[in-house]
C-alpha cells in the first residue's frame, strides 16, 4: 500500500468526495515505494496540486482533481472553463493548464539542484534527470461520455483518468498504466534515498532540518548544500498528520520532537483563529523556539514561553496580584494561576492549540492547568517527552498517568526512536554509559526507548583528566582554540557543566585566552540567548537542554556523581547528546564517572590538541 502522506484520515474532512474516493484508490492500488501527497504548495505563487506522487523508477506526477459533470460543463477553452453552478454561469481555469503550470514551476525548482540534473556528458546535460507528468482526474465522468464529447481536443486522454478507471474492482496494473500514461516523456532511471530527500527537500520548506540546527531553513537559493537534512518520512508523516485532538510523541533524544513542534506551528499558525502557545521548561530552549517563530514570521500568532513565566504573564495581563518573593515562590506562583482560573479572574480556553516541549519535566498540576487553556472546539494539545531526559529532582518523569490531568491521548501516542542528532558513535557511547546507572532502576516498569541510529559517523568521543580544574579549563580553552583554527566558528561551540561554579573558572580562561563566549549564567543572559552570536556558548547541563551543537565539551565531570548518581547520569545523558559532530568530556579528577565513561567507549586521547 502507498504511503499517503499525510494519512487519508486526517486528511479526509478538506477533501471532496471525489478527491476522496481517488485518495483511497491510490492508496490502495498503489505499492509501498510510492509516495503520495495531498495539496501541496509548489513555486512562489504558492499553486496548488491536489495530489503529487512520487517514484523512484517511474519519477513524480501531478494530479487535478474535478468533481464535475458534463452537464455543468458549458464550455472549456485553452485558457478556463465556464461552469453552469446555482448561482448562474462560473469562470474557472482549465484544469489541464492549472495542473501544466504546477509542473512547470515543480520542474524550474528541482531543475536548479544539480544532483537533480543529468551530469555534463549526458546527452541532455543539465535537464531534470527524471520525468515530471501531469493529469486530470474526472471523478463523476465516464470513458465513454468523456470521449463522445469535443473535449479531447482540450484534454487528450491520455492525460485524463475518468471515474469508470477508478472503480472499487479495477486492476491495479491497468489503474498505474493509465497515470503513467499521463507521462509525455518516459526514460530510464532510478532516484537514490539521497535524491527522494532532495526532492522532499526542495518540495516542502517546512521539513528541512538546516545544518545550524534551525527549525526550518529557505535561503537555498544561492548555494545548494551537499548534504540536505530534512524530516524522515515518519517524522513528516506525523508532522502533517496530527489532526484534532491530544496527541502525544514520546521520542528519544534526536529523534527529531522539537522539529515536529515547529513544523506544526507552522500549519496551525495559518488556520486558527486563536493563538498557539508552546511551553517548555527550560528558558534557554523558550529563547531559542522564541527566535525561531521570529524568523518565520508567525510571533505574532504562536505564544512561547518558559512555564513559569507564562504563568507570570497570565497574572500581568488579568491583573491577578503576584505572591510576595521568599520561600517556595515558583509553587506559589503556579498556584495563584490555578486558583485565578478557577475564580474566573483567569479566562481558561485561550489558544486554539497547546504544545509542550520536554513534557517530562512538567509536574501534573501544571498539565492540568495547561489542558485547561485548549480551546474545546479545537481541542488540539500536543505532548512530547522523553523520560531518559528527566533531570529535577523533584520526581520521576511523568509518574503519573497523562489522563489523570486531562490529556486524553489513548490511541493516538508515537515513538520516535531513530536519533538523527547525534552520531553513531556518541549515541552508543551516551547509551552505555547511561544504560548501567538507569537499567536496574527501570526493572519492572515500562522500559525507556532505546535509541536506534541513522548511520551517521563520526569521531568517537574523548576523555580527558586532567591534575586540577585550573589546568582542565586551560585545556578546554586550549582545545577550542586549536578548534576555530582548523576552521569551526566560534558558534559551532558549547561547553557545559554541572554547577556554577566550573562556568565561572572556564570564563576565566576564556577572559585569558580573549576566546568570545556567552556566558548564560541567570535568567536575563539565558533570555538573551543567540545561537548565531559568533561565540562560544557556555552554560549549565540543565540548560542545554533542547539545543544542539556540533562540538560539545562536557566539562566538570570530576564533581560527578553527588548524592543520587542516577539523576547525575541523567544529567549527563543529555549534556552528551547536544554534540551532533564532536564531544569531549574533561574532569579534574578521577571518579566513578569517569571510570564509566572509559568502559562506554571514550577513548583517553584528546580530541584535539
Amino acid at each position: 500500500m502507498a504511503q499517503l502522506i499525510p494519512t487519508l484520515s486526517s486528511c479526509l474532512a478538506r477533501m471532496t468526495p471525489g478527491e476522496k474516493r481517488l485518495a483511497q484508490r491510490l492508496e490502495a492500488m498503489l505499492e509501498d515505494d510510492y509516495l503520495l501527497w495531498y495539496e501541496i504548495p509548489l513555486g512562489e505563487r504558492q499553486r496548488y496540486a491536489d495530489f503529487i506522487i512520487l517514484h523512484p523508477v517511474r519519477g513524480l506526477l501531478l494530479l487535478e482533481v474535478k468533481d464535475w459533470k458534463l452537464d455543468n460543463i458549458q464550455r472549456m477553452d485553452r485558457q478556463g472553463t465556464t461552469l453552469m453552478t446555482l448561482g448562474g454561469p462560473k469562470r474557472v481555469g482549465n484544469p489541464l493548464e492549472q495542473v501544466r503550470q504546477c509542473s512547470y514551476q515543480l520542474t524550474n525548482s528541482l531543475q536548479r539542484d544539480p544532483q537533480l540534473r543529468n551530469p555534463d556528458g549526458h546527452r541532455y546535460a543539465g535537464r531534470i534527470a527524471f520525468p515530471v507528468g501531469y493529469g486530470v482526474v474526472f471523478t463523476h465522468i465516464q470513458r465513454k461520455d468523456f470521449s463522445a464529447t469535443d473535449l479531447p481536443e482540450l484534454l487528450p486522454e491520455h492525460l485524463v483518468l475518468c471515474k469508470d478507471e477508478m472503480y472499487l474492482g479495477t486492476d491495479p496494473e491497468e489503474f498505474q498504466e493509465r497515470l503513467w500514461a499521463m507521462f509525455n516523456v518516459q526514460f530510464p532511471f532510478t532516484l537514490t534515498l539521497a535524491q527522494v530527500d532532495r526532492i522532499r527537500w526542495h518540495l516542502f520548506p517546512e521539513v528541512r532540518i538546516d545544518a545550524q540546527a534551525n527549525l526550518f531553513s529557505e535561503n537555498w537559493a544561492d548555494e545548494l548544500p551537499d548534504l540536505m537534512r530534512v524530516l524522515d518520512l515518519q517524522q513528516e508523516q506525523l508532522a502533517r498528520s496530527l489532526g484534532e485532538g491530544h496527541r502525544v510523541i514520546h521520542g528519544v533524544a534526536g529523534s527529531g520532537k522539537t522539529l515536529i513542534l515547529g513544523y506544526r506551528c507552522l500549519h496551525l499558525a495559518e488556520i486558527l483563529a486563536k493563538p498557539i502557545l508552546v511551553l517548555c521548561y527550560n528558558i534557554t530552549l523558550a529563547a531559542r523556539l522564541r527566535g525561531l517563530m521570529v524568523e518565520r514570521g508567525i510571533a505574532d500568532r504562536v505564544n512561547v514561553y518558559h512555564f513559569h513565566d507564562w504563568c507570570g504573564e497570565m497574572l500581568r495581563c488579568y491583573h491577578v496580584p503576584r505572591p510576595e518573593r521568599g520561600a517556595d515562590y515558583m509553587e506559589r506562583l503556579v498556584q495563584a494561576v490555578i486558583d485565578g482560573v478557577e475564580k474566573g479572574q483567569i479566562p481558561a480556553a485561550q489558544y486554539g492549540a497547546v504544545m509542550i516541549d520536554e513534557g517530562h519535566d512538567f509536574e501534573a498540576d501544571w498539565l492540568r492547568l495547561v489542558v485547561r487553556m485548549v480551546d474545546p472546539e479545537t481541542d488540539s494539545l500536543l505532548l512530547l517527552y522523553d523520560d531518559t531526559q528527566s533531570i529535577y529532582k523533584r520526581r520521576n518523569a511523568l509518574d503519573f498517568t497523562l489522563s489523570s490531568v486531562g490529556i486524553n491521548a489513548k490511541g493516538r501516542t508515537t515513538i520516535l526512536r531513530l536519533n538523527y542528532r547525534n552520531t553513531d558513535e556518541i549515541i552508543d557511547f551516551a547509551y552505555r554509559f547511561t544504560g548501567h546507572y538507569l537499567q536496574e532502576k527501570k526493572e519492572g516498569e515500562e522500559a525507556w526507548v532505546i535509541p536506534e541510529k541513522a548511520g551517521r559517523h563520526g569521531p568517537p568521543p574523548a576523555l580527558r583528566v586532567l591534575d586540577g580544574f585550573d589546568q582542565e579549563a586551560a585545556y578546554i580553552a586550549h582545545v577550542l582554540a586549536a578548534q576555530h583554527e582548523r576552521g569551526s566558528d566560534w558558534a559551532e561551540m558549547c561547553i557545559t557543566y554541572p554547577a556554577h561554579w566550573v562556568g565561572e573558572r572556564i570564563k576565566a580562561a576564556f577572559d585569558a585566552r580573549q576566546i568570545p563566549y556567552q556566558w548564560l549564567h541567570d535568567t536575563a543572559s539565558k533570555k538573551d540567548f543567540d545561537p548565531a552570536r559568533d561565540s562560544v556558548k557556555l552554560m549549565t547541563m540543565h540548560s542545554s537542554k533542547g539545543l544542539e551543537f556540533p562540538v560539545m565539551v562536557v566539562a566538570g565531570i570530576g564533581t560527578l556523581p553527588r548524592d543520587e548518581p542516577e539523576e547525575d547520569a541523567r544529567l549527563l545523558y543529555v549534556a552528551i547528546t547536544r554534540s551532533t559532530e564532536r564531544l569531549l568530556v574533561t574532569a579534574h579528577k578521577r571518579t566513578a564517572f569517569t571510570e564509566q565513561i572509559e568502559h562506554a567507549g571514550a577513548i583517553t586521547s584528546p580530541m584535539i590538541e
